[in-house]
């Protein structure tokens, strides 16, 4: 049996890793899209590093792009198998790939008419929005803390990691020659101490863990607490400077921890009377579907709504739908927050937000979660004077921040804790993937501390023998 890790490797998206079998089958975790890694993000998403036909299944841990974003192309390029996911995340992810592929649309359109002009060949997007619909055939849902037989000698099993609506930590337990063990990956670890969601699950002693490390040599603040924070944000820039707050938010996951902050504030009677925009389609959609799994909120948010049918919306809140709309933000002089994708700032409409505010000094930038380090939303939190936003040249004058406490990442207390469950004599090889290297050298010298006797760090492509 061999394992090969051909995304997420010292580096924190891309997520892929391939279980290779000794009777020939192929299991491939996640089939996630690189993000935001300057001029090779393009070639690292059109080569695999493996041969897609070959691979028998898809264990998808959730929905996020860097987790699920290629597999339209998995499928295009000849992979026919079934794909596994929970049920929340197979929902999540038809509207993620859809929002996906038609940004990838957009955005070829964009560049080929510069190659046009340059009389240079045209470029083609990595799926089209059919190919994203197509994809979705393949899905079966998995329900959590079940042992599904996938084919005999195969087993898999979900656990609740706590990250987003549907995320999970994969379990396959492998029975081969009369003997089984278990393989456990985490997919993103969330928080123990999440606003939403409830804390990650315990699971079955593994033989074999690949853990992410996204957030493993640090601790987040926990000293003040989120809605406090986007309320000394949201006074100093829309009521003392009166600009406008630009938050980059992932649609899933981040865009309805802040409606909740948001929306607690509201509640409190804490909420400055200004309008609040989330310009996102996507996010739309994402929210109405996290609301059909109250199940999985933890005990506090359930207590709320109690006594509030619907914990992510308040006064002042628009939903901005279409392109239209969005424009005419960029028009308003009363101050107003605006939430919008992507999270790291490299995409969407919150790429145009900033452009069009960054010179003002009003205004505000607030990051809400990690940014890879060649992203838009890594440049501006390195103070940097000016930087490039579609070919043009920026000086930076808006305020830019970050809330460290909002990421859906545990930290290595948190990865810690979801170890905890392990008895660490019994685990024979740890793997740490989905974290930058110098990082993950240092989470590596903590859980060697606790005990654990193998712990790897793959580069991408490496192919590891697990004998």
């Amino acid at each position: 049996m061999k394992i090969s890790f051909h995304g997420a490797a010292r580096c924190v998206t891309g997520s892929k890793h391939l279980i290779s079998l000794d009777n020939g089958k192929k299991i491939l975790l996640d089939c996630g899209m690189f993000q935001g890694m300057g001029k090779e993000t393009d070639a690292l998403n059109r080569h695999w590093g493996f041969e897609p036909r070959e691979v028998d299944y898809l264990v998808l841990s959730h929905a996020h792009i860097d987790h699920s974003g290629l597999i339209p192309k998995l499928v295009s390029d000849g992979f026919a198998g079934k794909i596994f996911a929970t049920p929340a995340t197979r929902e999540l992810t038809a509207v993620l790939l859809e929002d996906a592929a038609g940004i990838q649309e957009d955005e070829i359109k964009y560049i080929n008419k510069k190659r046009k002009a340059a009389d240079q060949p045209f470029l083609k997007p990595l799926y089209t929005t059919e190919e994203a619909h197509k994809a979705m055939d393949q899905f079966h849902v998995v329900d959590y803390e079940t042992w599904f037989s996938i084919e005999n000698g195969i087993e898999l099993q979900y656990t609740d990691a706590g990250h987003i609506i549907g995320s999970a930590a994969v379990h396959l337990r492998i029975t081969h020659a009369g003997k089984t063990e278990q393989i456990t990956f985490s997919g993103d670890v969330g928080r123990y101490r999440d606003a939403i969601l409830k804390s990650p699950a315990v699971f079955a002693q593994a033989g074999i863990i690949i853990i992410e490390s996204t957030y493993g040599n640090s601790l987040h603040d926990l000293h003040q607490p989120t809605p406090d924070k986007l309320l000394e944000w949201i006074e100093n820039t829309c009521i003392k400077k009166k600009g406008k707050l630009i938050i980059p938010a992932f649609s899933v996951g981040r865009t309805q921890e802040l409606l909740y902050a948001l929306n607690q504030l509201e509640l409190e009677r804490r909420l400055p009377e200004v309008d609040y925009f989330v310009d996102s389609p996507l996010s739309v959609h994402a929210t109405e579907i996290v609301k059909k799994y109250p199940q999985d909120f933890n005990s506090r948010i359930r207590k709320v709504l109690e006594n509030d049918d619907d914990p992510f919306k308040f006064a002042g809140l628009e939903y901005i739908k279409t392109v239209e709309e969005s424009k005419l933000l960029n028009f308003r002089n009363e101050p107003c927050v605006i939430i919008s994708a992507s999270g790291m700032a490299d995409a969407g409409r919150v790429k145009h937000h900033i452009s069009n505010n960054i010179e003002n000094s009003r205004n505000s930038i607030l990051l809400t979660g990690y940014c890879e380090p060649h992203s838009l939303g890594a440049r501006l939190q390195s103070g940097r004077k000016e930087v490039n936003i579609y070919g043009v040249v920026h000086e930076i004058h808006a305020e830019v921040g970050s809330i460290r406490s909002m990421s859906a990442h545990g930290d290595y207390e948190d990865l810690s804790q979801f170890l905890s469950c392990q008895d660490v004599t019994k685990v024979r090889r740890l793997f740490l993937v989905h974290g930058e290297y110098d990082v993950q050298i240092d989470f590596r010298e903590r859980l060697l501390r606790k005990g654990f006797t193998d712990v790897e760090i793959p580069e991408l492509h490496q192919e590891i023998g697990l004998g």
